[in-house]
């Protein structure tokens, strides 16, 4: 049986990137009460690296409330997540946190480099690809996260209608999109969510024509020497866009579906979003009643929130799950000292 020939050299690129430096962490021993297991999620046909926190005693009928933790820009399983997973797991949840499909220790897709030959009688064949790495990809991001949400919920002990989303920054708009596509997701928390996604008739032109290029083989049909983040996001210089796959994303027209509460902690200080965007959100879901809440934390920047506001943003976000997720806000107790959280 032949078997495909990978090209894997992009993967080196995870260890240096596995955490944004702006919010990088230590991970930190598990409590005593938490344990962690690694997982492969299939997300079409892609192994995505996760990292399982379970709470240590469960007994064999518990069924427990989860929660997925979705990185934002260049974020992995072993960044914020790994701190905040084993806070939540302590309280009582089933945590998963995992990396996109080519970010992290997750595997890639790829790409063909050259002519495909004609499989065997198996569907097999030996072909040259490159490793699609560190892609920012709407399409296929809020596709993983969904796939998250499956491998949950088949967890024998996941109450499969109380799985919640958290998510940061870039992955903020993502579980936003998520919330109001999936009604799986039952309750929602996204901090400094990036909310903007391909929305003027300009940037709708300039992605519909580069799309027309990258059918036609014009220029690359994935970015790899090309998309290169830019402005203040140009530290990320790991990290690719690819424009065709933000055309039709919207996170602002999936929160006006979301049904289910929805938490935004923003900082005040915000200089890479929109908080302005985020608060019309919150209109819209209010007028429908929909249980929602804005928490700005004073004093901070974007990447404060993984810094000093880490803490704060962590017991808002307990306080809600608490409330919506597992039921009752008894279960919050007191958010981890600075020197703890960090």
């Amino acid at each position: 049986m032949k078997t495909a020939l990978l090209l894997l050299a992009a993967m080196t690129l995870a260890a240096a990137a596995q955490t944004p430096k702006k919010g990088g962490r230590q991970r930190r021993p598990l409590p005593d009460t938490v344990e962690m297991k690694q997982v492969s999620v299939w997300s079409d046909g892609t192994r995505m690296a996760g990292d399982l926190y379970l709470p240590k005693e469960i007994k064999t009928r518990d069924k427990l409330p989860a929660i997925v933790l979705c990185a934002g820009t260049g974020g992995t399983k072993g960044g914020t997540q790994a701190r905040l997973a084993p806070l939540f797991a302590e309280k009582g949840y089933i945590v998963l946190a995992f990396d996109y499909r080519g970010w992290g220790q997750s595997e890639s897709q790829l790409k063909a480099i050259e002519q495909q030959p004609a499989p065997d009688a198996n569907n097999d064949m030996t072909i040259k690809v490159k490793a699609l790495r560190w892609q920012m990809n709407y399409t296929d991001q809020t596709a993983d996260i969904r796939a998250a949400i499956s491998f949950i919920a088949g967890e024998p002990h996941v109450d499969p209608n109380r799985i919640g989303l958290w998510g940061s920054s870039y992955g903020g708009g993502l579980v936003t999109w998520v919330a109001g596509n999936d009604p799986r997701v039952k309750c929602v928390a996204a901090q400094v969510p990036g909310m903007a996604g391909t929305r003027t008739p300009a940037a709708i032109k300039n992605a519909y024509d580069l799309a027309s290029k990258q059918a036609r083989g014009e220029v690359e049909p994935v970015p790899v020497e090309t998309g290169k983040l830019t402005g203040k996001m140009a530290t990320y210089a790991n990290m690719r866009v690819n424009p065709v796959k933000n055309i039709g994303f919207s996170a602002t027209e999936a929160a006006t579906k979301i049904n289910v509460p929805a938490l935004f902690v923003l900082a005040e200080n915000e200089e890479l979003s929109s908080n302005a965007i985020v608060e019309a959100v919150l209109k819209s879901l209010q007028e429908r009643h929909v249980p929602s809440s804005i928490h700005v934390i004073k004093g901070i920047t974007h990447y404060g929130v993984y810094g000093e506001g880490f803490d704060e943003a962590t017991r808002v976000e307990m306080e809600w799950f608490a409330q919506y997720l597992q039921g009752t806000a008894a279960a919050v107790q007191e958010a981890p000292a600075a020197s703890e959280a960090k």
